[in-house]
């Protein structure tokens, strides 16, 4: 004998999962007067804690790459002059415009780092170098903005992505151009006004993919391939190449 659940219990059920739904979908930010907000965004329903994590993770990453291009132009104005922009603001926004494909870089995205520490290389240096890293940081996290329930990461693009970062770090402080000076001027060592900022913001990122990349690959029971070469010799690892596994 089949039961039929009346009308309104099943209308009350139906009330509660969707009050359920809402309340999941609530998204809790600071307000400009340091007090908590609470809004209404219908994406977070499609959304695992993970997906946040991850969404959180990229804004950093992205966000961290900024404030070092913007500190790399502060010290070194003839960079973005180079460029043939009107103002370091208006190289930035052409830097973060979106996946753009720049024409003196030949097109190129995570290649393009490798130009900026290359001696018969004219352009703009942290562009070059800019372009490539944030190439290589779309790639690591799959040319995506936002992330939900079906969506995965390759924890072997992660690693790599942060490997190629300390890679940037050391040819910045070793490559020379002619005079003996650095191609791109980054942290500061002198005793009397030491600056370290850009070195603190890399190490950030860097920490920022590992830890991203152990959360996925535990997620899949897998392993991370570690390489280990000489810093000195070491070469930018592919980063988009890789597929999904």
């Amino acid at each position: 004998m089949r039961v039929i659940m009346p009308a309104m219990p099943r209308l009350r059920l139906a009330l509660l999962l969707l009050a359920a739904c809402a309340l999941a979908a609530c998204a809790t930010r600071v307000g400009p007067d340091g007090k908590k907000e609470s809004r209404f965004d219908p994406r977070f329903i499609a959304k695992t804690d993970i997906d946040r994590v991850v969404d959180a993770n990229r804004a950093e990453v992205i966000g961290g790459l900024r404030r070092i291009a913007e500190k790399l132009y502060k010290r070194n104005p003839r960079e973005w002059k180079k460029g043939g922009q009107p103002s370091m603001e208006a190289a930035l926004e052409r830097l973060f415009a979106g996946r753009v494909d720049f024409s003196e870089l030949e097109g190129r995205r995570e290649g393009a780092a490798a130009f900026a520490f290359s001696a018969n290389y004219q352009g703009d240096r942290v562009l070059a170098l800019m372009a490539g890293l944030l190439g290589m940081a779309y790639a690591a996290f799959e040319d995506k903005d936002d992330f939900y329930v079906l969506d995965e990461l390759n924890e072997q693009k992660l690693y790599n992505c942060a490997r190629n970062i300390e890679i940037a770090i050391w040819k910045m402080s070793s490559t020379k151009n002619g005079n003996g000076e650095p191609v791109l001027r980054s942290n500061e060592l002198d005793a009397l006004n030491p600056n370290l900022s850009f070195e603190r913001e890399f190490g950030r990122i860097i920490g920022l993919l590992d830890f991203l990349s152990k959360v996925v690959a535990d997620k899949h029971g897998r392993t991370v391939t570690r390489f280990t070469q000489s810093i000195a010799t070491a070469v930018f690892l592919p980063v988009g190449a890789l597929g999904i596994r």
